[in-house]
């Protein structure tokens, strides 16, 4: 057998779905192989959208996302979702190509060590020397991509071993089994919830798994204990729920953070170092429950009292069962910062101006999503208001990347989601600067025919760092530029393009947009001159009083 015929036949026997990327004269045996595969080559403009794609894709359904790119510049191309998927988490598998590595008749052309390259950003790099090492090399990498914590993976295929012949058989999965925390730590665990006075649960991006979702949310109707969440824990408890306290979208000074003062112990589940610390250990008599995945990682900031380590859905599972929920908790402040945090965003949401509030625009985009709906995010100073203003009802229904934080990633992401859930609606919100930063994705989608809604929030200017230079009381400079007319971008890519001018005009915009197959592209100009008194100033006061 070819080797490329075997390398495509252990990604079918891994479950692979779809290939994202651009192949290169090094891959075209593989790219042969994958002709006559029932996986499905999705081929985009950039190879940072196809890893992009390949990252979200993993994120949303566990399996490991693949993409695809040829020597030189294409696998350079790659870095960036490379970061993007091993920083979030996401299981993800690149393949490369690269010259003959027995013989070479080109000397060093385009030739750089990818391997070596990659080796900082992923949990596992190799390249195929023989395609006697295919099966088990490709078993490794999914094997390592999946595995706690997921991340992202590389194996270059050298343009000669992928055309050579093979007589290697392909490597059945092993079964894995997550280690379960020990009883003595869960005891432990249950003895410190059940002593504390005002006990408070903080969801993480690690608590992000279905089965974690369902565990937390019987413990939390046990017990009726608040809780509150990181950026990319959004999602896995439902927001609109009273006892939900708020999002660490802010580094501090939000209603969010009155809570955690007051808390006396924390239940910290699915922290992720890669996300700003949601709160800081100054106070000894702070105690804080650690329930993850792996042990924590301590720094002068984080040193919590008890380790919960095991599988996390199985940790809360065994607390929920032997916890009894206590009389004397003190729970009513909660109640008072979920109250005063609620009745300020209402009020910010009410303004009609337009060019469009971030407060207003983030609560008609609720208004118009269903529950289910997946809405996801570029890189920008509207993620901060999504994170904060934005309800999420269900697990991965908004997708925002608060660990790389890349630009550019926005629609890809939503291509990827579409892919996945095809009868679900997808929004990608993208401020213009990330937005033209993986434009050219546009024609992947209109050639996919995916039913998919994308708003450009224009202020012609990188925003997020306009709102740091004011912080820092700089002049503004250097951040500002134009834009094409994206009405008529839209329509030059075959899709659709419309401009919101007023502010009462998004919600039925986007409605018509929503239920109209095909991919629109909306541009709505957005006010952000009021970023740096309301996140500076009045929410600290009004959050002051509490």
């Amino acid at each position: 057998m070819k080797a490329s015929d075997l390398f495509v036949k252990a990604l079918e026997a891994e479950g692979v779905e779809y290939v994202f990327g651009i192949p290169g004269e090094e891959n075209l045996d593989l790219l042969e192989s994958l002709r006559s595969s029932n996986i499905k080559l999705v081929l985009t403009r950039h190879e940072q959208g196809a890893g992009f794609m390949a990252a979200t894709y993993g994120r949303l359904t566990g399996k490991v996302g693949v993409c695809l790119a040829t020597l030189g510049p294409g696998a350079t191309n790659l870095v960036t979702p490379a970061a993007y998927a091993q920083l979030g988490a996401m299981p993800m598998l690149m393949i490369t190509g690269q010259k003959p590595i027995k013989t070479s008749k080109q000397g060093r052309f385009q030739v750089i060590d990818i391997v070596d390259m990659m080796r900082p950003i992923t949990k596992f790099t190799s390249q195929v020397v023989s395609g006697d090492r295919i099966p088990s090399t490709v078993r490794e990498a999914f094997r390592i991509a999946h595995q706690e914590r997921p991340g992202a993976v590389h194996i270059e295929l050298p343009e000669d071993i992928a055309a050579e012949q093979t007589t290697a058989q392909l490597l059945e999965p092993s079964v894995a089994r997550r280690p379960i925390a020990e009883y003595k730590a869960v005891s432990s665990a249950v003895e410190m919830i059940e002593k504390a006075t005002s006990p408070l649960l903080l969801i993480g991006a690690g608590a992000n798994r279905k089965l974690t979702a369902k565990m937390l949310r019987e413990f939390v109707d046990k017990t009726c204990i608040p809780f509150v969440t990181t950026q990319m824990g959004k999602g896995v408890l439902n927001e609109s729920d009273p006892r939900f306290a708020g999002n660490t979208a802010l580094s501090d000074g939000d209603f969010v953070h009155r809570a955690i003062e007051r808390a006396d112990l924390i239940i910290n589940v699915g922290h992720d170092v890669v996300e700003k610390p949601p709160f800081f250990m100054h106070h000894n008599d702070k105690k804080v429950i650690h329930v993850n995945f792996d042990p924590a990682a301590v720094d002068p900031v984080y040193f919590p009292q008890l380790e919960v380590v095991g599988d996390i859905a199985n940790s809360i599972w065994q607390i929920k069962e032997a916890i009894t929920p206590q009389e004397d908790w003190k729970l009513d402040f909660y109640k008072d910062v979920h109250e005063a945090y609620v009745h300020h965003r209402a009020e910010a949401e009410d303004d009609s101006r337009f060019p469009i509030l971030p407060e207003r625009f983030v609560r008609d985009i609720r208004k118009v999503m269903p529950d289910n709906g997946i809405v996801t995010l570029d890189n920008g100073i509207y993620k901060i208001w999504f994170a904060r203003n934005y309800p999420a009802y269900h697990p991965n229904t908004l997708l925002l990347d608060n660990a790389l934080a890349s630009m550019g990633a926005g629609l890809p992401s939503a291509m990827a989601a579409k892919l996945v859930h095809r009868d679900v609606p997808v929004l990608s919100v993208c401020g213009d600067g990330g937005f033209m930063m993986n434009s050219q994705e546009i024609e992947t989608a209109v050639r996919l025919k995916l039913d998919l809604v994308v708003i450009i929030l224009r202020d012609d200017a990188y925003g997020m760092i306009k709102w740091k230079q004011a912080n820092m009381a700089f002049d503004e400079f250097g951040l500002d530029y134009g834009n094409p007319n994206f009405v008529k971008y839209a329509q030059s890519y075959g899709a659709q393009g419309w401009r919101v001018d007023d502010a009462d005009v998004l919600i039925p915009m986007v409605e018509s947009c929503l239920k109209t197959p095909g991919v629109h592209i909306i541009d709505c100009p957005i006010d952000y001159s009021m970023n740096d008194k309301t996140l500076n100033k009045t929410i600290k006061e009004l959050s002051a009083k509490l």
